[in-house]
């Protein structure tokens, strides 16, 4: 049976609340909102603005977790400076979910690479979870999706280095590139089992540049907006995105993010996180 991903070209912050209406699934409980809160300096991450509709709706608490690399989001302290800085604050409860150890620590006894991954204790706090996310390239991973937030984006700033080490973090920023990957898949795969299947997903392809939002210095977008995607599938709504940018062949600047995507075997991400059983490649893409 395929995974459903429903589309919009439209992107607005109705058309995503349009788009979860749509889906017919209930979050209930303390509802995490993944987003991400942006680089100091970036001008391409997706603002509070765009999310309000959808986070007001579903009443739930904006998470985050603080970053691995020298920035306005390595520590606590600076992390919660930016959040205001860039809205969120302003707008919506938010929780950084490694402000204080220790990290809570999930088992992956099945993972390709790592037998465990470190989040936010405060993930503890949940019981379902909603993930924001904002397609576009990225200079590690080759691009960023739903599974690149359900990964490194609720790992804490341990945690993040202990996935890009490949279980070594002292080798953050030197281990081998398709074992990262699959650490990815196993981090994603332990925090959906620690949610048990509650969880949507919503990937917006806006603004797509070949860099990620926690890049401080990004290129600008070099594709045309294409839209909003939602499912319940993780694994399917990154191909969906992915075979989307494929199929645009008439955008000059296709072939850019591409090339970032494939130098960086970004796809094996996908195919290591349903080889692990999170979600499935074959889909079903819905245009409402």
């Amino acid at each position: 049976m395929k995974s459903k991903v429903y589309f919009s070209k439209t992107i607005t912050s109705e058309e995503v609340l349009r788009l979860y209406k749509k889906l017919g699934k209930k979050l209930y409980g303390n509802v995490a909102v993944k987003v991400h809160s942006g680089e100091v300096g970036n001008q391409n991450f997706l603002k509070p603005e765009f999310w309000k509709d959808i986070v007001d709706y579903t009443g739930g608490t904006v998470v985050e977790c603080n970053t691995a690399y020298d920035g306005g989001r390595d520590t606590t302290e600076k992390h919660l400076k930016t959040l205001e800085l860039h809205g969120w604050s302003k707008y919506f409860n938010v929780d950084l979910l490694d402000a204080e150890g220790p990290d809570m620590e999930l088992k992956i006894p099945n993972g390709k690479k790592i037998k465990k991954n470190f989040v936010g204790k405060n993930i503890k706090n949940y019981d379902s979870l909603l993930v924001l996310s904002h397609f576009k390239g990225h200079p590690m991973g080759g691009y960023g999706g739903a599974l690149k937030q359900l990964s490194i984006g609720v790992a804490s700033s341990y945690g993040k280095k202990y996935i890009h080490g490949v279980g070594v973090p002292e080798n953050f920023w030197d281990s081998d590139h398709d074992s990262f990957l699959e650490s990815m898949a196993d981090a994603a795969y332990s925090v959906v089992q620690f949610f048990g299947g509650n969880a949507v997903y919503i990937n917006v392809m806006k603004n797509m540049s070949v860099d990620c939002d926690c890049c401080a210095v990004a290129e600008d977008p070099c594709m045309k907006d294409i839209g909003i995607l939602i499912s319940l599938d993780p694994v399917a709504i990154d191909k969906a995105c992915l075979d989307l940018v494929y199929a645009a062949a008439d955008d000059p600047g296709r072939d850019h993010l591409l090339e970032r995507i494939e130098s960086l075997n970004g796809a094996h991400t996908i195919d290591a996180a349903e080889e692990l059983g999170i979600g499935i490649t074959d889909y079903e893409l819905i245009e409402i």
